[in-house]
């Protein structure tokens, strides 16, 4: 349980340097307007510090998800595909604030990572719940 609330308090951290950099980034090069960094702080907060919070809270009633195979592999795969998935939010909003001209290519190839981490976080999702009914229906 620990390990779960250590990754909380990690999202947590970088959910707040996310949000300085935001404001500082977009300050700094005097940017107006909407850019994909104004929701990457929002990410990190309810995808990664209020959800593994959650899971926490209930590991504290039910440790049995934490030995749980197709939890673990959920941890593994959505916590490579979270910070994957905000690198690339970072890269579109950078170029957007600096108002990089991207050629079609790199643009597609940013849109297309940042799709495949949205697949492998749903993947991951739909891991959770599945590990969810298992130990509910070990539990019964």
């Amino acid at each position: 349980m620990k390990k779960i609330y250590n990754t909380s308090m990690i999202y947590l951290i970088f959910a707040l340097i996310g949000g300085v950099f935001f404001r500082e980034f977009t300050k700094l090069n005097n940017f107006v307007g909407k850019t994909t960094l104004g929701v990457v702080h929002t990410h990190l907060f309810v995808l990664g510090m209020f959800f593994f919070l959650m899971v926490a809270l209930f590991c504290v009633q039910n440790r049995s998800l934490l030995q749980n195979k197709t939890f673990q592999r959920f941890y593994i795969l959505y916590n490579i595909s979270l910070p994957l998935m905000v690198i690339m939010m970072l890269i579109r909003g950078i170029t957007q604030v600096l108002k990089l001209s991207l050629s079609n290519g790199i643009s597609a190839m940013i849109a297309g990572f940042a799709g495949i981490t949205h697949i492998l976080i749903a993947i991951a999702l739909i891991m959770f719940f599945v590990s969810l009914k298992q130990v509910f229906s070990e539990n019964k």
